[in-house]
């Protein structure tokens, strides 16, 4: 904690709040996502949306739209019904304990405890992605922290060592160590303030601990988008709510009927990664002369279409495209 005070980071934009909705807004975004690419979504965000009743009233395709390019969408759309309920179901005040915030959709024991404790000063243990490494190196736990057993044993070490007060503060320097000194690769021992009672570091075992994921073959998946332009414009078409990129704007994956197509090329293949499989795109750029009957999908210019809510593959087409 004197560490924090003096070495840890101290200028993030969320930081020096307790209001509850910024530090909710931030934790969430967070979540599997470095903090440089975090800020400029986090100052869009609350430019737009001020308030979590903002927030709650907001159309889920503006709130995709400010999220698009943070990945893992599911988050966006957690987000958007969390404030809903909070404005529906606790007029607009946020639960004041990690327990009662767990409830709400998209929060986790971590991410619950971490709003928590900056927010209400509860005495409750984080264990995020950076804090499974600080805890493994530490107390010299083996082992990938994902495998169910080795985290039991990390949450048991993060409870034990929450100190009795400052509990923002002791939460803030964990978060500081793992992500500016206890880092994946050479961390830099000499920096930290814990070293001398470091189990990894007295053994020479910092490279070894934490263990990697297993690694396994991820399979692949295939898929046709049909980019179908006609006088600057393309057709997108909103996927469904449930399921991959959900109530996001994608390009048709079966080409569309009522179409006049006066050309057809094959762009080289895309390929995207997910956490479970990866996805390879054979775009087929169609110039459409006319236009015989509506269907479902939505004509936008090319420009105005970069910034809707597109993923990331969609928005690099575009621009390929131009």
């Amino acid at each position: 904690m004197e560490w924090q005070r003096r070495a840890g980071r101290q200028d993030l934009p969320w930081q020096g709040s307790r209001d509850p909705y910024r530090i909710w807004l931030s934790e969430v975004m967070l979540q599997q996502t470095q903090v440089a690419a975090v800020i400029p979504y986090y100052e869009r965000f609350l430019g737009r949306f001020p308030t979590i009743e903002a927030l709650a009233r907001a159309d889920e395709e503006e709130v995709l739209r400010l999220w698009s390019g943070l990945g893992y969408y599911a988050r966006g759309r957690n987000l958007h019904l969390a404030a809903q309920r909070i404005v529906s179901r606790y007029q607009g005040k946020f639960p004041q304990t990690s327990a009662a915030l767990q409830e709400l959709p998209g929060l986790g024991r971590s991410t619950a405890a971490a709003i928590a404790a900056f927010a209400f000063g509860e005495r409750a243990a984080i264990l995020d992605g950076n804090v499974k490494r600080v805890l493994a190196r530490y107390c010299g736990i083996a082992g990938f922290p994902g495998d169910k057993k080795v985290e039991k044993k990390l949450w048991g070490f993060s409870e034990k060592f929450l100190p009795g007060k400052d509990i923002a503060i002791y939460t803030q320097a964990l978060m500081d160590l793992g992500a500016t000194v206890c880092v994946r690769a050479n961390p830099r021992c000499d920096a930290c303030p814990v070293r001398k009672t470091c189990v990894a570091r007295k053994k020479g075992l910092t490279a070894k601990i934490p263990a990697p994921r297993p690694k396994k073959a991820l399979p692949w998946k295939e898929a046709t988008w049909w980019l179908m332009r006609h006088n600057g414009e393309v057709l997108l078409e909103r996927r469904p709510s449930a399921g991959l990129w959900g109530g996001l704007w994608t390009f048709p994956e079966s080409r569309p009927r009522g179409i006049e197509v006066t050309s057809r090329s094959e762009l080289a293949t895309l390929e995207h990664g997910f956490t479970h499989f990866k996805l390879r795109i054979r775009p087929v750029l169609c110039e459409v002369g006319r236009v015989r009957k509506a269907g479902p999908g939505m004509w936008i210019d090319l420009d105005e279409a970069k910034g809707a809510a597109v993923p990331t593959p969609v928005r690099t087409l575009l621009e390929r495209i131009r």
